[in-house]
């Protein structure tokens, strides 16, 4: 190579010599036109590369199945590629045409040489960002954090290149610089810390799974309420119900608690739990006159007609003193109500059956007795859940009169 540069760029010189050409006036003419051809050659040299290249990848990308060399084209690394080989030329050139001129040789090899580091690393990077696309296109990967990887790896190369270029510009040996690097790596490790973390959460996040882009995740920390849309090194982005957008630090979805919906997605129901207050003083038992009008409901009327069987013999057997309702075995209009609310739930078009399904009563408290509805509808999207939710809760309201039950309100009286 250095031969071929030498006819290329050393004939001028002694041709100059040979006209009697002053050694100073053909040193200066013989530069000048060797800048010159260098130019020449070099932009043929892109001209030529740049359109074999193009084409070739295009050519490739139609005939092969394969997506990654179309995002190879869309990238335009085939243009980057072509970028390089001129300059390589050009690198090479330099100490031969400014043989006679060693600082201008120094700064313009170092020039050179500094754009083909940066030049290089450009072009690993549109490889780099065709691979990412390639693998969010595979379904198993999809929902991984390809980005994260990306750039670490764009990081470690991102240091070793500004290595190069400072070793070039102080004419300093590689090894000695990282030597040196590695002297002051606890400022380094300061400066990149989050970096660092964000790394370390990325890879944990990946390999217990604890995210996936698609994930619905609740983070009351930041305000976050929707989709993953990217994961990234240092951040998570999240765009929320009412399409803003939440900026998560990724270390905190393992140094914090949230809440991640994918479990209740991918199952068969998502779960109602949600319970009204009825008054205490409410709660009474129920006569047989009343019994026989709440027959009239069809959802409980065989109920109805069964327990008051069972009851009946129970008492008769234990001579029961009926005078008083409190003895004895009896049915009470809150414990019907919940009977009345199960079956109606079990009726539900909008309630998976083959999950728990149960009306049930909590803890008394100040404001009254809890009445809590755990079920599961069919549904997992929100609005769909939201009005099945509404219509059970609409006709548990609506129907709670039937019982002769209150529910709880808290009311103002206005003073005079």
């Amino acid at each position: 190579m250095h031969n071929f540069l030498e006819k290329i760029f050393g004939w001028l010189y002694p041709l100059l010599r040979k006209i009697s050409i002053g050694d100073l006036t053909a040193a200066y003419i013989s530069l000048v036109i060797n800048i010159f051809i260098l130019c020449v050659i070099a932009y043929v040299i892109y001209v030529i590369f740049r359109l074999v290249l193009v084409a070739l990848m295009a050519i490739i990308a139609r005939k092969t199945k394969t997506h990654f060399d179309d995002l190879l084209v869309s990238n335009q690394t085939a243009k980057y590629i072509a970028h390089l080989i001129p300059f390589l030329f050009i690198y090479k050139s330099v100490p031969i045409i400014l043989e006679n001129y060693d600082y201008w040789e120094s700064v313009f090899g170092k020039m050179v040489g500094i754009y083909i580091v940066l030049l290089s690393l450009w072009i690993v990077r549109s490889i780099l960002k065709a691979m990412s696309e390639y693998l969010k296109d595979k379904p198993r990967l999809s929902d991984k954090p390809i980005d994260s990887y990306i750039q670490v790896i764009m990081i470690i190369l991102w240091i070793f290149c500004i290595g190069i270029i400072i070793s070039k510009i102080f004419d300093i040996n590689l090894n000695t610089l990282f030597g040196v690097l590695g002297a002051i790596s606890a400022i380094i490790l300061l400066i990149f810390r989050d970096t660092i973390l964000g790394f370390v959460a990325s890879v944990q996040v990946s390999l217990n799974d604890m995210v996936r882009i698609g994930d619905w995740i609740t983070f009351d920390k930041y305000g976050a309420d929707g989709d993953v849309i990217e994961i990234n090194l240092a951040t998570v982005k999240v765009r929320n119900f009412d399409n803003t957008t939440t900026t998560i630090p990724t270390y905190s979805l393992i140094s914090d608690s949230f809440r991640n919906w994918r479990g209740m997605l991918n199952s068969d129901g998502r779960r109602i739990k949600r319970h009204i207050l009825v008054k205490a003083k409410s709660i009474r038992f129920l006569s047989d006159n009343e019994l026989n009008k709440l027959k009239r409901i069809q959802l409980i009327a065989d109920y109805i007609d069964s327990r008051q069987i069972d009851i009946n013999k129970f008492n008769a057997s234990n001579n029961v003193d009926k005078s008083l309702a409190i003895n004895g075995r009896n049915i009470t209009n809150f414990g019907l109500y919940r009977k009345y609310i199960t079956r109606y739930l079990e009726t539900h078009p909008g309630i998976n059956k083959d999950m728990i399904l149960l009306c049930r009563q909590l803890q008394p408290t100040s404001q009254g007795m809890p009445l809590e509805i755990y079920a599961f509808s069919k549904d997992q999207r929100f609005e769909q859940y939201e009005h099945i939710m509404a219509d059970i809760f609409d006709h548990i309201i609506a129907s709670i009169a039937y019982f002769d039950l209150e529910l709880f309100e808290i009311t103002t009286e206005k003073s005079n």
